[in-house]
């Protein structure tokens, strides 16, 4: 009889990879280097908007240069994906009960998402589109 313990192998790296549902949960969990590298951008900005108006003319040429839109590209795609992969989420993360009863998961979902729509509408009025 041996003494030695049964150390099942493991897949160091690619252990995401075997099932859909692993793989969701890291594309969703890489989509967000995507958004606080976006969020970083943005305090560069407030940053040069705060040395004046040279360094905000050389912010904003930066951000319209063809790298500059591709990276927007990208990060709006992510932010979508990690957006809408979260609202699904919610209602495992957060469940709600009302008088004893759990709200049902596509309320908590639709609720998400017109949040979303009516403050997405509201910065756009404001924005003067």
């Amino acid at each position: 009889m041996s003494t030695k313990r049964y150390i099942k192998p493991f897949p160091r790296y690619s252990w995401w990879l075997s099932q859909g549902r692993y793989l969701r949960y890291m594309a969703r969990e890489i989509t967000s280097l995507f958004i606080a590298a976006y969020s970083g951008v943005l305090v560069i900005g407030l940053a040069r908007l705060a040395e004046g108006r040279a360094a905000w003319d050389t912010y904003l040429a930066a951000l319209q240069s063809p790298l500059g839109v591709m990276f927007h590209v990208i990060a709006f795609a992510f932010t979508l994906y990690h957006t809408a992969t979260w609202f699904n989420v919610t209602p495992k993360a957060m469940p709600l009960e009302i008088a004893g009863r759990r709200l049902p998961d596509i309320i908590i979902v639709s609720a998400h998402y017109v949040g979303w729509a009516i403050v997405s509408v509201a910065l756009f009025i404001l924005a003067g589109g």
